[in-house]
């Protein structure tokens, strides 16, 4: 599990010049306090360097885990319609639009 914190990190982090990190959770079936904690470090990352991050298709197991920690507070479960906006959106800024579901 930790190396695969590592490689998302790495994953997410050198990434060039993005303005939204989207990230998939259907295939996460386990979430322990290193997954929790890997989702906050991510967050408060991209949110002090401008960008915004997505969360989309968690399970119920991690919706449930998000909600018991407090996290859906600061962590933004998205539709795929609200990422596909953000996406599209043509002037390059990096806005909430709203959309994050609980």
């Amino acid at each position: 599990m930790r190396d695969a914190l590592h490689i998302l990190y790495d994953a997410v982090i050198s990434l060039p010049s993005m303005r939204v990190v989207v990230l998939d959770l259907s295939g996460v079936e386990m979430l322990d306090c290193g997954g929790l904690g890997a989702m906050v470090f991510l967050h408060c990352w991209t949110r002090n360097t401008g960008i915004q991050m997505k969360l989309v298709n968690p399970s119920n197991f991690v919706r449930e885990m998000f909600q018991r920690t407090g996290l859906t507070c600061i962590l933004h479960i998205s539709s795929v319609d609200d990422v596909v906006h953000v996406l599209c959106n043509s002037d390059g800024t990096t806005q909430n639009v709203n959309c994050a579901t609980t």
